[in-house]
């Protein structure tokens, strides 16, 4: 069976090594280290103008939580027409309630703003939800087509009984994707449980070109090495393209 390979980017590098090694769709974010956010305009005609594969647009304000305020649900419905109209194939959305049920009305104005010819997959603000199932049945009344989930866990192949449940629950109605520790290593044992979609960063790690370095001044992420970037791998994406083409299930 035919099986699927989303590579999540924030970067033109990034997006052209994906594709060498054999992606078959891009999500676009901007900040994957912070879990990924909305990436600007420029960033993404850049990228539709570089690769010839799908590419889906995450829609998020910020790091953080998915209950959004009505300042930012305002952002993402403007974000939402720029994307559509520069030639997305698709959109990455999710929203929350305090009570922790999907925000199903400001999904459904998402998804009414962006039209019928854009494809949607839910993000995993599913996997802080309450009840997998009373979002499963939300996402599937509002349409979507796609749901990367990790299985409510940190890690998809600790969420795996769960991605499995899920997998026989929607059947053909929408695509179950997996992601959050997916790797080339993991991807039969994922598939056996009856993923068809897989979605990973196949991020490496680069030291920026900057020969003068001034310690001790951090830029606002003094967690993080600022002097470090990260690239997908052209042959890490091709490493698991290879595992996926292997697969008899």
């Amino acid at each position: 069976m035919e099986h699927l390979l989303e590579v999540c980017v924030d970067s033109v590098e990034s997006a052209i090594a994906a594709q060498e090694g054999g992606a078959d769709r891009l999500e676009l974010c901007g900040h994957l280290l912070i879990g990924g956010v909305t990436p600007s305009p420029a960033l993404a005609e850049a990228v539709l103008s570089a690769v010839k594969i799908p590419v889906n647009i995450m829609i998020r304000p910020r790091f953080g939580d998915f209950c959004f305020t009505e300042a930012e649900k305002e952002t993402l419905l403007r974000e939402v027409e720029l994307f559509r109209d520069i030639g997305a194939n698709g959109l990455v959305l999710g929203a929350l309630l305090p009570d922790g049920r999907l925000d199903e009305d400001h999904l459904a104005a998402c998804m009414e703003l962006g039209g019928a010819a854009l494809k949607y997959t839910l993000h995993r603000a599913f996997d802080l939800s309450r009840d997998p199932f009373e979002a499963l049945d939300t996402a599937l009344a509002l349409g979507f087509d796609t749901l990367l989930s990790s299985g409510q866990k940190a890690k998809a192949t600790e969420g795996i009984e769960l991605l499995r449940a899920m997998v026989k629950y929607v059947g053909n109605r929408m695509a179950v994707m997996a992601g959050s520790g997916v790797s080339a290593k993991n991807m039969e044992e994922l598939a056996r449980a009856g993923i068809r979609n897989f979605h990973f960063s196949a991020k490496q790690d680069k030291s920026c070109p900057m020969i003068f370095r001034r310690p001790g001044v951090p830029m606002g992420l003094p967690l993080a090495d600022e002097y470090t970037r990260s690239y997908a791998d052209r042959e890490t994406v091709a490493e698991a393209k290879a595992v996926l083409k292997s697969l008899n299930l």
